[in-house]
């Protein structure tokens, strides 16, 4: 089933000088459900498409996989995809996976932790990042122009985040968009690791938002070796790249960026 992920409702356009009603492309955003083996994880908001990719990557980069092999995704555990109109996925490890903890509310910035509480506990359960080649910075600063010719839900839009993979030479492997930019990000990691290609250690991973510390955390999970934001990124952000050897890229906008990680190119 193709469902669409942008529609057209009425709109009255002014800028000043006209005004008139017109037909304007808005974003799909409907709730997903994810399930692990026989337990509700999360619910999220998302743009419809990829969501078999959203719902691997979510649980991998939470650690709710803790290891375990993907045996199966499917829509809606208990009945037709058509009665949860496709908004239900369900991931299978055959119960190798640890029973997970329910994370039913809304994903924030806020994990619960303080900072340094945080960085211990992705340490602890991703370890830090393995030895890799330094980036090109030049590709890295450059790299959200190459994506902008493969974002066709915000050109139609103009309301969805996108995420990409991108080689060593700045060419997007990988580019997934969503109005969420961490469901964008899962989509990335999702796809990556049902394909096994995690881990990701000579891909960057570029957002077009903010370097959060939930991009960081993601990043590092999936053994990305750089992170390119086109917004700022947190202090947060910044601490817990630099603890797991990521390189953090902010500002990366029109040819130029910030660089905050790892210490030696500051």
């Amino acid at each position: 089933m193709v469902r669409s992920r942008s529609e057209s409702v009425l709109a009255r356009r002014i800028d000043g000088t006209s005004s008139g009603r017109r037909p304007d492309a808005v974003i799909v955003e409907e709730p997903l459900a994810i399930w692990l083996d026989d337990v509700q994880v999360s619910s999220t908001m998302r743009t419809p498409g990829h969501d078999f990719e959203l719902a691997a990557g979510f649980l991998f980069g939470e650690g709710a996989l803790d290891g375990a092999p993907v045996t199966g995704i499917r829509y809606c555990r208990t009945a037709a995809p058509t009665d949860s109109d496709f908004n239900v996925v369900s991931v299978e490890t055959g119960g190798k996976a640890p029973i997970p903890t329910p994370r039913l509310g809304s994903t924030t910035s806020s994990c619960g932790l303080c900072g340094s509480e945080a960085i211990a506990e992705l340490t602890e359960r991703v370890g830090l990042l393995a030895r890799y080649e330094p980036w090109d910075l030049d590709v890295l600063r450059t790299a959200p122009e190459a994506l902008l010719d493969s974002q066709p839900l915000f050109d139609a839009t103009g309301g969805v985040h996108a995420a990409a993979a991108i080689d060593r030479a700045g060419a997007p492997v990988l580019v997934r968009e969503d109005i969420g930019r961490h469901n964008a990000v899962d989509k990335v990691v999702g796809r990556l690791l049902l394909d096994d290609s995690l881990p990701a250690g000579d891909l960057a991973l570029v957002v077009s938002g903010r370097g959060s510390f939930e991009m960081v955390q993601k990043a590092w999970a999936a053994g990305f070796s750089a992170l390119v934001a086109v917004s700022a990124p947190s202090a947060l952000a910044v601490a817990t790249a630099r603890r797991a050897g990521l390189t953090l890229v902010g500002f990366a906008r029109g040819g130029a960026a910030n660089v905050y990680s790892p210490d030696h190119l500051i």
